[in-house]
């Protein structure tokens, strides 16, 4: 045994290193220690522990530790020193253990006999708990007891205070109901709103109860009451529709006096107004805007958050009679009679009469509420407004498209006549001022015929601002260079001037008639195109008109005669040129030179190239 002992003692050092005992569990020595945890984690495992990564039942730290081949595997390889050297270590690491133990028990068995006195005494007290919860429980029962007592006494007070309520408030009801009449006068003149719920509240009570005379006599009599009340909101509501059509009214008037007073503005030398198009355009954009901010207030009535909005009687009623007929419809209709009325009424006493622009700017406003106005208003009402299929009858667009264009054609054909009727007026006075028979030869052409073609230049600017060319009839090639005789021109000057001499005078009264019978009759008043040319025509057509029933009642001259001529040649360079068909105008210029040389008293017309130079000078 000694020998082992001391052959242990001398093979500790080298046994030891490459035991497994060594490498797992020896921390003394300054022996290799593997690395663990995180820096085995960090540097991985080497190669020999790679290896050994399959199950190793001979780690006494691993999962797969089996004794039996463990102990082989020690007794085959470890020397018998080694062995001895590590009993000798587990005996003394044995026996520090219970040392320990018993020195951990020593130390706390006062606090072990403590804990167990603890525990006796809970175990007491825990029996005297249970008693008083049995007492407790007991008492809970008695109080139970005692409260369903007291609840079914509450109960039953509760009930009868119950009826007694209920016999209250029915007496309420029916003293209400009974003044449910007097409460509806009184409310519907200033509350209609709680008038209309006084009798919401009472309805289903009195239906209910109606088979008694006393309650029936209650509904009929507010039944009376609503309906007037039913027939005052509906006035009232046609009245806050009637509003807006007088503001309407009031806004369009105030827009036309501003058209008026920009037409009638002193222009600065050199520095232009608004033109008539900008005048059409604003005027029409400001009344339309406000015609659509109007059905924007108005719409307010049917919008989703308003109880009676969705109800079939007012929205048809509502919708068709009061915004489409009593706002849209009658608005338009106003409007193109207000815009008649300054070609049909007669101009009060002192007050000015319509200026022509305004007339034309309104003949046009007309035509474009007949072309597109009307038909874009009524679409928008019916968008906003939706009638009902059921509901009343409503205006046709194509009725008031009618309208608007009979207004606009009654506002051209006067706008003609009132120009037509001052170039007229210049005409009339220069022929009834005038000495026929005394007249000088003619040198020049008369000053009121130039005015009369800057005037008519004029107007043909200021129609042409708002409206289009037109149609002219295909024009001669020698429209401006045509001889204007005092004789017939159908037939050639030359063929009668042989047998005109003194003694032996033409019959111009004849020729006149002969003239008449082969020309196209000339409506002077026919209703005019909504064209420049048509408007032109017409205004000169009335002109020339006035100009040959002034010269129908003068007696001239031989010179007088000369003059007529003159100004009639000079009339047909300029004024055929506006007409729609240049026969028009040559056929009244013959008319006013055969009517001169019927009334001349010496009828020697003027050679014609005389009166191309003269013209042609002047």
């Amino acid at each position: 045994m000694a020998a082992v002992t001391a052959g242990s003692g001398t093979g500790t050092g080298s046994g030891a290193a490459g035991s497994p005992e060594a490498a797992g569990g020896s921390t003394g020595g300054g022996g290799w220690r593997r690395p663990h945890g995180p820096l085995q984690r960090y540097y991985g495992p080497s190669t020999a522990e790679a290896a050994e990564a399959a199950p190793d039942p001979t780690d006494i730290n691993g999962p797969h530790f089996d004794p039996e081949v463990f102990m082989t595997k020690v007794r085959s390889e470890c020397p018998l020193g080694q062995l001895l050297a590590r009993e000798a270590a587990l005996g003394r690491e044995i026996r520090a253990l219970d040392s320990d133990m018993q020195t951990l028990l020593y130390e706390n068995y006062n606090k072990f006999i403590s804990a167990t006195d603890t525990i006796r005494k809970m175990k007491v007290d825990f029996r005297h708990m249970e008693a008083e919860m049995d007492d407790l429980a007991a008492n809970m029962a008695a109080i139970s007891a005692s409260s369903a007592r007291v609840s079914a006494a509450l109960q039953d007070r509760h009930r009868r205070g119950a009826q007694l309520a209920g016999v209250q408030a029915l007496l309420r009801k029916l003293q209400a109901l009974v003044e449910v009449p007097g409460r509806l006068r009184r409310w519907a003149g200033t509350e209609p709103a709680r008038a209309l719920r006084c009798h919401t509240r009472a309805r289903a009570v009195l239906r209910h109860y109606r088979h008694l005379p006393s309650f029936r006599a209650i509904e009929d009599e507010s039944h009376a009451i609503m309906a007037d009340l039913a027939q005052r909101l509906r006035a009232r509501l046609r009245c806050r529709v009637d509003r807006y059509l007088r503001a309407l009214q009031t806004f369009f008037l105030g827009c036309l006096g501003d058209v008026r007073q920009a037409l009638a503005a002193p222009r600065p030398p050199g520095k232009e107004g608004p033109g008539l198009p900008d005048l059409l355009a604003t005027l029409a954009a400001s009344v339309l805007g406000q015609l659509k901010a109007v059905l924007a207030y108005v719409q307010l009535f049917t919008a989703r958050d308003v109880a009676f909005a969705s109800l079939p009687y007012f929205k048809g009623e509502f919708c068709v009679t009061a915004v489409r007929e009593g706002l849209v419809v009658a608005f338009v209709r106003w409007l193109c009679r207000t815009a008649r009325g300054f070609a049909d009424g007669p101009a009060e006493r002192g007050a000015p009469a319509a200026p022509p622009a305004l007339l034309l700017l309104l003949a046009r406003l007309c035509l474009d509420y007949e072309n597109s106005t009307i038909g874009y208003i009524l679409t928008l009402t019916d968008e906003q407004f939706p009638p009902q299929d059921s509901g009343p009858a409503v205006t046709p667009g194509p009725a008031l498209c009618a309208e608007a264009r009979a207004a606009a054609q009654r506002l051209l054909d006067h706008y003609v006549q009132v120009q037509g009727a001052a170039v007229a007026q210049m005409l009339r006075k220069s022929v009834e001022t005038r000495d026929w028979l005394g007249t000088v030869e003619p040198r020049n052409v008369r000053a009121v015929m130039k005015r009369v073609v800057e005037d008519i230049t004029a107007i043909d600017v200021q129609v042409g601002q708002l409206f289009e060319e037109g149609v002219r009839r295909a024009q001669s090639s020698d429209s401006s260079r045509r001889a204007f005789s005092v004789y017939s021109s159908s037939r050639a000057p030359g063929r009668y001037a042989p047998s005109y001499t003194p003694s032996a005078p033409m019959d111009t009264h004849l020729l006149s008639n002969i003239q008449k019978l082969f020309s196209e009759r000339i409506d002077i008043f026919s209703p005019v195109e909504f064209n420049k040319v048509s408007v032109l025509t017409g205004i000169i057509k009335i002109s020339l008109k006035t100009l040959l029933e002034c010269v129908r009642l003068r007696t001239l001259g031989r010179f007088g005669l000369q003059q007529v001529q003159v100004d009639g040649h000079y009339l047909q360079l300029y004024l055929w040129r506006f007409a729609s068909d240049e026969r028009v105008v040559q056929g009244l210029l013959d008319e006013v030179a055969a009517s001169a040389a019927h009334r001349c008293l010496d009828p020697v017309p003027m050679e014609h190239s005389v009166v191309e130079l003269i013209c042609e000078r002047g």
